[in-house]
């Protein structure tokens, strides 16, 4: 992957915010004739093996998505390596990924929101405790980050 565009989202459990993050990604790289190398995990594992939760499901599939197939993982040592960007969706997992980056470890770190003009620092809305209007919402937080992330990558 050295020559390689590849990214990781990461959210706490994998199953709502990085995965839509991941098919924003896809989509609008899709949508570009780009490629790269896009997955998502978690900084927890107690999704590990489960899929997307079925309200991100739903909003992906009305965006012409499917996630159905994406499976939860938990963030490995490896992935530090493998992966030339690694973003996290929130300042706390981004804290959790800087506390467990290995010494030699490749990936650039940063949050999602930081390719969204005024949105810098900012958290991706988290819409797990809520109904599917936040899943919505949070959708449309990633695609933005998803179409500036895609500028600045592939200038």
């Amino acid at each position: 992957m050295a020559d390689q565009i590849a990214v990781l989202f990461v959210c706490l459990g994998n199953i709502c915010r990085s995965p839509l993050a991941e098919a924003a990604f896809r989509r609008e790289l899709a949508g570009r004739g780009l490629t790269a190398t896009i997955e998502s995990a978690g900084t927890g594992g107690w999704h590990a093996g489960h899929p997307p939760d079925p309200r991100a499901q739903r909003v992906a599939r009305l965006q012409g998505v499917e996630i159905g197939g994406y499976r939860a993982r938990q963030v490995v040592a490896a992935d530090f390596r493998a992966f030339t960007h690694i973003l996290a969706l929130d300042s706390r997992n981004l804290a959790d990924l800087k506390a467990q980056r290995p010494r030699d470890a490749a990936a650039r770190i940063g949050l999602l929101l930081d390719h969204v003009p005024g949105r810098e620092g900012q958290s991706v809305a988290d819409p797990y405790y809520g109904d599917e209007a936040g899943f919505l919402v949070t959708w449309d937080e990633v695609s933005l980050a998803a179409a500036g992330l895609a500028r600045a990558l592939f200038p």
